[in-house]
């Protein structure tokens, strides 16, 4: 039903560092996290206004010199089926399909340019909750408002995640030397945009949260130790950007309005 939707955003954070990336981004955004309980498995799951919107955990040892980054999850409905999508579109599987008890089937992947995704196929409810409910709520602060795709070939990354997910091609934006900023939309609405490379090292998805205020955003991930690398601009539509990194070095953005409304 909610087929290409984000769904789940995931933090591999340092060996060491889980204690204090909860801290952070607890500070930032408001999240109250706690141990999901998973036996022999440290995963923190951060909670907003009711609703699960990530987990945290350090790198797996199987990834142990990959730097530290935020995973965005799509929704899908057949994690199998997505997951020969996924190659059959010359993308690559990490992590072949797997239960996750309670939760749903998941699976980790990257598109032919390398930028890494997760796809998970939720375990069924009744009732069904609504598309609004859990981490992806563009009206809502400290849930995942926007997401953005840096990669070698973001044309070519379109048509991708449009052939995988069902996306549409929105409005197109010319950046100058920095190319064409192509908006893309799930079921009629933006939720991200794709572009070229630019300073990221490599292809890469970007999760922006919502933040009521986007300067007192700036000070509280300053003040946790975090840098603020490119920021505030306002965007079209009225709302304010800027892109970070937390202590441990994975990057992220916020979006909302400049100063704190009521």
């Amino acid at each position: 039903m909610y087929h290409g939707k984000p769904c789940w955003f995931e933090l591999s954070t340092a060996k060491g560092g889980l204690a204090a990336a909860e801290a952070f981004y607890g500070k930032v955004l408001g999240w109250t996290i706690a141990d999901a309980g998973m036996e022999g498995f440290a995963y923190h799951l951060a909670n907003h206004d009711g609703d699960m919107i990530a987990g945290l955990m350090e790198m797996p040892d199987d990834c142990a010199d990959v730097p530290p980054f935020w995973m965005v999850y799509f929704d899908v409905d057949d994690t199998d089926a997505a997951a020969a999508k996924v190659k059959a579109l010359g993308g690559s599987v990490f992590r072949e399909p797997a239960d996750i008890p309670g939760t749903g089937r998941f699976a980790v992947a990257a598109d032919p340019q390398g930028a890494a995704f997760g796809i998970l196929q939720p375990a069924p409810m009744d009732p069904q909750p609504p598309a609004e409910s859990g981490a992806w709520n563009q009206r809502k602060e400290s849930h995942g408002n926007w997401i953005e795709l840096m990669s070698t070939d973001p044309g070519a990354g379109f048509d991708f995640y449009a052939g995988l997910l069902g996306w549409t091609r929105s409005a197109a934006m010319d950046m100058e030397e920095m190319g064409t900023y192509q908006l893309f939309a799930w079921q009629g609405s933006d939720i991200g945009g794709m572009m070229g490379l630019g300073d990221a090292p490599s292809p890469c998805w970007l999760p922006y949260f919502g933040v009521n205020g986007v300067d007192a955003a700036i000070a509280r991930i300053r003040d946790g130790g975090g840098t603020v690398l490119h920021g505030p601009i306002e965007v079209p539509g009225g709302a304010f950007v800027a892109m970070a990194r937390d202590p441990q070095g994975a990057h992220f953005a916020v979006v909302g309005p400049k100063d704190e409304t009521a």
